[in-house]
């Protein structure tokens, strides 16, 4: 993950202070338990990257849930909470307010990362017939275990 946010910061894809920011919040994931990885996390980390730099750039956020991805995340409120309060701290460290669609995509990364808390696929948020796969997600790994791409 380390490299794929350096990548982001040096290509000038992101500011410092969001590629500080995701960094800090995929750590405390990591510290609590849950399985911080390129497969893992890879998606959730990039799209936070670009959601941030985007509105510190004045561009307009203009996504929308549906009650499909509203249905997903009522099974998982643990998720929901953790979004928001990023949101929450992203507005108050970056300036960068995340408007109430991307807060609901943060948690749908949120709610198939593996660790901490039981994941589920949220694949009925996903339109019928977009050809889209699920999410990937690795497999819970035994405590102390190395994982795939934190070496």
């Amino acid at each position: 993950m380390a490299l794929r946010i350096r990548l982001f910061e040096e290509s000038g894809r992101v500011r410092p202070e969001v590629a500080a920011f995701v960094a800090a919040e995929l750590a405390a994931l990591a510290g609590e338990g849950r399985t911080v990885t390129e497969d893992s996390a890879g998606l959730l980390a990039g799209h936070l990257l670009m959601a941030l730099t985007r509105i510190l750039d004045g561009e307009a956020l203009d996504g929308r849930s549906d009650a499909a991805v509203a249905d997903a995340l009522a099974a998982h409120p643990e998720a929901v909470a953790r979004a928001r309060a990023v949101a929450l701290r992203a507005g108050r460290d970056l300036g960068a307010a995340l408007p109430g669609p991307e807060v609901d995509f943060l948690a749908l990364h949120l709610a198939v990362l593996p660790g901490g808390t039981p994941a589920s696929p949220v694949a009925a948020a996903r339109p019928a017939g977009d050809g889209a796969p699920p999410p990937a997600v690795d497999p819970p790994q035994p405590a102390g275990a190395l994982r795939k791409g934190t070496a």
